[in-house]
């Protein structure tokens, strides 16, 4: 699979950079091709959540602290938006986050263990729009099939954009994914527990219409 993301132009604020530089040892997980031991990196069995590009980090954060009995890993390539989410993890008190900042295909393919992750979250991932590009848009096999098998039994994959294209696109995929249900006939209704993302205000104010996505592993 091509690479998943290309880095976007971003202002590195100074606080960024400061919750990055001070606090990535603590919070940051090296890439390596060896699967993860989450009880030893989150010092806990709690179940573990996997969102992939969070952005700002802003509805990891608020996920995350309104859940504390779970443990949460972001992946993610924007190194400004990971400063964002450190800063957030320093001044809430949230000991519940990891981070990964690596190609989210090679995270799964090599540090994700089989049938170990509680939930993915997918929250507006590049759509990229143009048709030359589309092969590179992450929710398409086989990368859905190797989501599917980091998935526990009954573990649910959740996934929101805002390009309508990319949502048929996206459905066709995961339902010939066959390890996964969809919850609901086709598009999933609204999610009451996610918080609002800045890319889902853009595209709101564009009058980009919301696709939710809704999957389970089978049992």
């Amino acid at each position: 699979m091509n690479k998943s993301y290309v880095i976007r132009a971003g202002h590195f604020t100074s606080a960024q950079k400061k919750a990055y530089d001070s606090l990535s040892g603590r919070y940051l997980i090296p890439y390596s091709e060896e699967n993860l031991d989450f009880e030893k990196i989150f010092g806990n069995k709690n179940g573990v959540t996997l969102e992939i590009g969070f952005g700002s980090g802003f509805a990891t954060a608020v996920i995350a602290g309104r859940n504390p009995d779970k443990n949460y890993l972001g992946i993610e390539v924007h190194r400004p938006g990971i400063g964002r989410l450190l800063w957030e993890m320093e001044n809430s008190s949230l000991f519940n986050i990891r981070i990964v900042e690596y190609d989210a295909v090679f995270v799964i393919e090599k540090m994700i263990p089989p049938a170990s992750l509680e939930a993915i979250h997918v929250f507006f991932p590049d759509p990229w729009p143009k048709k030359k590009h589309r092969k590179r848009r992450l929710m398409q096999r086989p990368f859905t099939e190797s989501l599917a098998a980091c998935l526990k039994p009954g573990g649910y994959l959740y996934m929101v954009t805002d390009w309508g294209d990319y949502a048929l696109h996206a459905l066709e995929e995961l339902n010939a994914a066959g390890a996964l249900i969809n919850k609901y006939e086709g598009f999933a209704s609204p999610q009451g527990w996610r918080p609002a993302t800045r890319f889902e205000q853009k595209g709101l104010a564009k009058n980009h219409v919301i696709k939710e996505l809704f999957f389970t592993r089978k049992i």
